[in-house]
């Protein structure tokens, strides 16, 4: 994987769409719809993450689909194969000890579309990331809208009609937060982490484990305390 690096030279610009670039939009926004529907029909709230929601795309761009609320893996699980939807691989991942472990479902061999929930309450401030790094409704997805959000290099990224302006975040914290609708201070805590983490050369991921075949995200994530004691004393607490 391709480490993403801080954009450290502040540019402001405009960025135009060429037909490819529609095109690519448009095939990942399908496969987001055909995998949100499914969660809609069954009364959940879903959430598109990320590049696909805001629309900066490219051709290995994912599809980050997110239910923002703690749900039970098998149900999860349950709903995707009745639907046809056949999981690649499953994971539990913490980005770090105090961060809630959620639970990650691939439904592709390239680990590009997936489906990710909480294993237990998000902390408010966990929440507002999504908003910050971009969040559109399966309404507005129907809508075809489009979202403002940071993107990894810490560009914040402003959807047109013809494409998205350019603004680098660094410095500009209060200006990225208002138009974000989030508090300044996480905005400040991205560009700390994301700044250190490009400084340092680390992914970022503190925990991250397979599933085993007929593992069940609740023996997983016991299996992950054992593990990781921190997390469970963040969890605990």
């Amino acid at each position: 994987m391709t480490r993403t690096r801080v954009r450290n030279i502040p540019e402001f610009r405009e960025v135009m769409y060429d037909e490819k670039h529609w095109s690519i939009l448009r095939d990942l926004r399908s496969i987001a719809r055909r995998v949100m529907e499914v969660f809609n029909r069954h009364g959940f709230t879903v959430w598109l993450h990320g590049s696909t929601a805001r629309g900066d795309v490219w051709e290995k761009s994912d599809v980050d689909v997110v239910i923002p609320i703690k749900t039970p893996g098998l149900i999860v699980e349950h709903i995707l194969e009745e639907s046809g939807f056949k999981p690649f691989s499953r994971y539990i991942i913490a980005a770090t000890p105090t961060t809630t472990p959620k639970g990650i479902i691939y439904l592709d061999d390239e680990e590009r579309v997936s489906v990710s929930f909480p294993l237990f309450d998000y902390k408010p401030r966990e929440v507002e990331f999504y908003k910050y790094s971009g969040v559109l409704t399966y309404s507005q997805l129907l809508a075809d809208e489009r979202v403002p959000g940071v993107n990894k290099n810490l560009v914040l990224i402003i959807p047109t009609e013809s494409g998205h302006l350019e603004a680098p975040v660094p410095g500009y914290e209060d200006y990225v937060a208002k138009v974000l609708g989030v508090s300044v201070d996480i905005v400040r805590e991205r560009v700390e982490v994301l700044t250190r983490r490009d400084q340092v050369g680390r992914t970022g991921i503190f925990a991250k484990i397979a599933l085993a075949p007929g593992e069940s995200f609740e023996e997983a994530i016991e299996r992950l305390l054992r593990e990781k004691p921190l997390i469970r004393r963040t969890i605990n607490n």
